[in-house]
């Protein structure tokens, strides 16, 4: 199953429908949330992250493919980096370094084995091998 990133937020394909009906139901009375949708949301956002454009770019540069099983494993690494307090950490994942800021739940650069440089990455607190 594929993925999209639209305005730098990471959609599953089969999302995608929700994603563009809601943009285009906007109705022109005030709109009213409701208790059901803002709880919703706020629980979506233990199940997502965004991918920074810059992330985005180096994915594509690297040839780095990430499938929904990726996805999902990835998410899970912020969750657990969320829970121990982590800001910005490193996440080792298969042949891949993926450096994500845990508070906005974001990947902000991805680099793989051949591409790590130096092998120094600073301004993280923390690594989770995936």
């Amino acid at each position: 199953m594929g993925y999209r990133v639209i305005n730098d937020k990471l959609y599953f394909a089969p999302d995608l429908e929700s994603v563009y009906s809601k943009k285009n139901n906007i109705n022109n009375s005030k709109s009213m949330v409701s208790f059901k949708d803002t709880l919703g949301s706020e629980i979506d956002k233990n199940s997502s992250f965004t991918i920074s454009k810059h992330a985005v770019e180096r994915l594509k540069s690297r040839n780095i493919n990430l499938n929904e099983n990726d996805m999902k494993n990835i998410n899970s690494a912020i969750n657990k980096a969320e829970s121990k307090g982590c800001r910005e950490s490193a996440l080792l994942y298969k042949n891949s370094v993926f450096i994500t800021s845990i508070k906005n739940r974001t990947v902000i650069t991805a680099l793989d084995k051949n591409s790590t440089g130096d092998n120094v990455f600073t301004n993280i607190d923390s690594l989770v091998i995936v």
